[in-house]
């Protein structure tokens, strides 16, 4: 498979690129239009609030991402970055098994590759709402590959965790080809994808029962790092956030759901918990990647991420937690702001220790 495989971008398919430089739709038009909803939804009955609370978030969500891309300077051009889409790293037909590819022009390669996987509860959002994630690396100088995966609640797990193999196994095969350099590969996502990068790393690095988790081991591949971002790493037993501090009802209730819609009835542990996996601090087969793990001390995840920061130094791997103060969750996202900026510099500061870009 090569990019020409895919569909080029046209000039009008681009990215927002006033979220690095100052006033941005997003910040004008979104913030507004997330807030009134918000207040809409909360001041509905009881009942109604909690069903009405996973629509307005899933919506403002999309909607984020939709009008971020109507912003005038928003194409890849402008970045110097050429994007590939819709190329199929599983050979069903589906949409959910393309990807998109971000390659900075005029870089001289072979460049280190992005593996991004997104979030949105594991059953939301795609890789076009984080066309975001793909431009801000691809500037810098990496060869992203920007992927989708099918989605609960009509896929419940392991139908996700196996499609981010299965992109895995592709890129192990495909991304030399195209300029990049597997010695200098990230895995990278934030909040469910965070939870779904994290088990890409255990499964490169401990040999698993499961097979598709096998055909990551197989690849001999081992990432150079993860940036795994105010994750949920843990999709089993939500209700743990509630049990530590009292969360507001509408978070509360979109914690359950996502955990309930995506995994199956009685279905816990394994690869759905890749923080369980790693706070039973086995020995790993081939040394896990060194991680960063930024999160907002205001977001109703941060308490996995601790978890993790402290599995990982149990086991002697290399672990940069960030704490913003004040932060909301996937704050890193609303790059108008301060905190995310300084997020970003963080990520790129510790990918350069980590790859060698310094």
């Amino acid at each position: 498979m090569t990019a020409q495989d895919g569909a080029r971008s046209r000039p009008d398919q681009g990215i927002c690129p006033c979220v690095f430089d100052g006033t941005s739709c997003a910040r004008l038009i979104v913030q507004p239009m997330l807030g009134t909803t918000l207040r809409t939804a909360l001041s509905l009955p009881r009942l109604v609030r909690r069903r009405a609370s996973v629509f307005v978030v899933d919506n403002s969500l999309r909607g984020l991402a939709y009008l971020g891309r109507l912003h005038p300077r928003a194409r890849p051009h402008r970045h110097r970055v050429e994007v590939v889409r819709d190329v199929p790293y599983r050979r069903s037909g589906l949409p959910e098994h393309t990807l998109d590819i971000y390659r900075p022009i005029d870089r001289p390669g072979p460049l280190p590759v992005v593996l991004y996987v997104h979030g949105g509860g594991f059953r939301i959002l795609s890789k076009d709402t984080h066309w975001l994630m793909g431009l801000a690396f691809a500037r810098r100088g990496y060869l992203v590959f920007n992927i989708n995966y099918r989605l609960a609640p009509r896929h419940r797990y392991p139908a996700g965790l196996q499609d981010c193999c299965a992109a895995y196994a592709w890129l192990c095969r495909s991304a030399e080809a195209l300029g990049g350099d597997l010695g200098r590969l990230v895995l990278a996502g934030e909040s469910a994808g965070a939870n779904l990068v994290t088990a890409l790393a255990v499964a490169a690095s401990y040999r698993r029962p499961e097979p598709f988790a096998q055909r990551v081991f197989d690849t001999g591949v081992r990432p150079a790092a993860v940036l795994a971002a105010c994750g949920m790493l843990q999709a089993s037993d939500a209700e743990r956030f509630a049990r530590r501090r009292k969360l507001p009802d509408w978070v509360h209730t979109y914690l359950l759901h996502v955990s309930r819609t995506y995994l199956p009835p009685g279905e816990q542990g394994g690869l759905a918990d890749p923080l369980l996996v790693l706070e039973r601090a086995e020995p790993p087969e081939r040394p896990l990647p060194p991680f960063f793990v930024p999160v907002g001390t205001r977001d109703p995840l941060l308490d996995d991420t601790r978890r993790l920061k402290a599995a990982l130094d149990r086991l002697g791997t290399p672990c940069e937690a960030r704490y913003y103060p004040g932060e909301i969750h996937a704050f890193h996202a609303l790059v108008w702001r301060p905190a995310a900026r300084r997020c970003w510099q963080d990520c790129y500061a510790f990918l350069d220790a980590h790859l060698g870009r310094g």
